[in-house]
């Protein structure tokens, strides 16, 4: 009787112990930046996850304007959007896939492809690594490419062009397709066009690079929202839609099954009793990955906005809001164990480190940042 009971608890402490190893003490940190000198390209820097401490950035790949970096599920590969291309001056460029070095994180152009369309912002892939997703901003339309197995960027397989305007003659004249996310499922693709105030789904086969508009083909905000970036509750259940125009946080549910959404909730980002300014603005969008908490950056108003999430509803409670110590936090990012938040303040070169409360959400300066020439996406590989 002795035996099986003292193998089963070496093997019960075996496990826990590979538990406990497999956790990631450090991550690779890539920054997109925008590489108007002194900017050369992407960066990298490496988060010790048990002080929040970031070293000093190096260049990981010279390249233009790589604004929005997404990373391949395996870790092994790394996608970026080129702004600075133009479909008709340089057809071939748009998204670039790099292979990372094991070990140093350094980047290895792989090839380059076309967006699909003129001025690229923002990309995603789905979950299993299989084909990715761009939205073009200034040409108002969805792309999607497919992905080779050695990680290299094959054919552009759907554009799918948006049509209309919204009620800001500033902004809203035309479509401006803003972000992309892939649901939960791979099922779906789902596009914030701000210049028409409407979050888009699209039915998804991403080993084809097929997009088909669903039906409904999308969901509403409020006229002259501009609605810019999405996150998705792990749950899957939950929506969330930051709008850049008026400072406001659009809650929806989500049937994955059908591709449906629907509005429960509408908040602000700013404090009780803050009047809007011209100068204020919203950007990111992200949920802990807890599910418990979601933040919201405010250009202009300099902070990063911290809710509850109620888990029956997913509707949001303001918990407080905490500056990001530099001018304008294009983006933000929270690593991967919900410890740290990083804030990519744009127009002052900076990338700051703020402390996740676990229990509230709350947000406290840890003292800690790192100087990243206009820093505007940050995305995390494991070291192991």
């Amino acid at each position: 009787m002795n035996l099986p009971l003292r193998t089963l608890a070496v093997s019960l402490l075996a496990a826990v112990s590979l538990s406990f190893a497999a956790e990631p003490k450090e991550f690779l940190v890539y920054f997109g930046t925008y590489t108007k000198p002194p900017s050369k390209g992407i960066y990298r820097a490496r988060l010790d996850v048990a002080t929040g401490k970031l070293s000093a950035p190096e260049v990981a790949a010279e390249c233009r304007d790589p604004s929005f970096l997404a990373v391949h599920p395996t870790g092994k590969f790394l996608y970026a959007i080129d702004e600075s291309s133009d479909p008709a001056k340089t057809p071939h460029r748009g998204v670039a896939a790099y292979a990372i070095t094991p070990g140093t994180g350094q980047l290895t152009l792989l090839n380059e492809a076309t967006a699909g369309g003129p001025g690229p912002c923002h990309l995603a892939l789905d979950s299993e690594g299989r084909g990715l997703v761009v939205a073009n901003y200034s040409g108002g339309s969805v792309a999607a490419i497919a992905l080779q197995p050695d990680g290299r960027l094959g054919p552009v397989g759907s554009v799918m062009q948006h049509k209309g305007s919204s009620v800001n003659p500033a902004r809203q004249k035309a479509p401006h397709a803003h972000v992309v996310t892939v649901a939960p499922g791979n099922r779906h693709v789902l596009c914030a066009d701000l210049g028409l105030d409407q979050v888009l789904v699209y039915q998804f086969d991403a080993a084809k690079a097929a997009l088909r508009a669903n039906e409904p083909a999308f969901a509403r905000v409020p006229a002259g929202s501009g609605p810019r970036h999405l996150a998705f509750h792990p749950n899957g259940r939950f929506l969330y839609a930051i709008n850049e125009l008026l400072c406001t946080m659009s809650v929806f549910t989500f049937d994955a099954a059908r591709g449906t959404l629907r509005d429960v909730q509408l908040i602000s980002t700013l404090p009780a009793g803050e009047v809007m300014k011209p100068e204020f603005s919203t950007a990111e969008v992200a949920v802990h990955p807890s599910g418990k908490f979601v933040f919201g950056s405010n250009r202009g108003h300099h902070t990063i906005v911290s809710y509850a999430v109620d888990a029956a509803t997913g509707r949001l409670t303001l918990v407080g809001h905490a500056p990001t110590g530099g001018k304008t936090p294009r983006h933000f990012a929270v690593d991967p164990t919900g410890s740290w938040l990083l804030a990519e303040n744009q127009d002052s070169g900076t990338v700051v480190v703020l402390r996740i409360d676990a229990q509230t959400g709350r947000l406290t300066p840890t003292g800690q940042s790192i100087a990243v020439p206009a820093p505007v996406c940050a995305v995390f590989v494991p070291v192991k």
